[in-house]
């Protein structure tokens, strides 16, 4: 908690990225949560693994570790064998206990638009996993506006905006979210400017943060924490929001 208000970091990575280098621990997540006053945050993999499996079975030990801390998100090549994809994903849910899956289009070039990919949609409906998509970088198939076509063929399905479209699309987050009544935005990696904006459109009830990265943290929850908005709104965004959607 900071300045009275609960924090639910809803963008975090830990594990090791092959196509950045970095590498993060659970350990090294919780020092930063603890130094800024975040009370939970959803671990995401990075998109490039060495091993989809042994990452998620890593994520999963840390929020055995930490009990209330942590939540985990499933994120695997899409394009490995579909069974496959299914089958981890089931394993991810029903046994591990992740409350999310992930799609990094900038990495995993998955077009949204094309029914081909309703059974990545369909696999996280089944198991009840909001899908958080990765928005900005990577276009085109990290634009906001293209995920209008699958939130309204699976209305029942929350999609949350990773990055509101990274600035560039912030836009069409806003449009996004604006037709789609199951279309979230996550607010890491744009500017308070884009924030307010988006806010004029879109309730906190629909709006959540993130810090994507360690290093971030206290500038992508102090931006939420700082910025001209009623006490209400950013509780909702800090805790609210994303505690209804993720449960807990």
């Amino acid at each position: 908690m900071r300045d009275g208000f609960r924090i639910f970091d809803t963008h975090t990575h830990i594990g090791v990225a092959r196509h950045s280098g970095r590498t993060f621990t659970a350990d090294e997540m919780l020092s930063k949560m603890e130094r800024h006053g975040v009370d939970r945050s959803m671990l995401i993999p990075f998109p490039v693994v060495e091993d989809y499996r042994a990452t998620h079975d890593l994520l999963a030990s840390a929020v055995r570790a930490y009990p209330g801390r942590f939540d985990a998100a499933v994120c695997l090549n899409p394009f490995v064998p579909e069974a496959e994809f299914r089958d981890e994903v089931r394993r991810c849910a029903e046994e591990l206990g992740f409350r999310a899956i992930k799609l990094q289009p900038q990495y995993q070039a998955l077009n949204p638009v094309s029914a081909r990919s309703d059974f990545f949609y369909e696999t996280a409906l089944r198991h009840r996993l909001p899908v958080i998509v990765h928005t900005g970088a990577g276009a085109p198939f990290a634009l906001p506006s293209l995920y209008i076509l699958p939130a309204r063929r699976f209305p029942d399905l929350p999609i949350v905006l990773g990055h509101a479209g990274g600035g560039l699309y912030s836009l069409e987050t806003i449009v996004a979210a604006t037709v789609c009544p199951n279309i979230f935005i996550e607010l890491s990696s744009v500017m308070p400017h884009h924030i307010a904006e988006i806010m004029a459109h879109v309730p906190a009830s629909r709006l959540m943060a993130g810090s994507d990265l360690p290093v971030s943290v206290e500038t992508e929850i102090g931006k939420i924490l700082t910025m001209e908005m009623a006490d209400s709104d950013r509780r909702e965004i800090l805790w609210d929001t994303p505690a209804a959607l993720f449960g807990g």
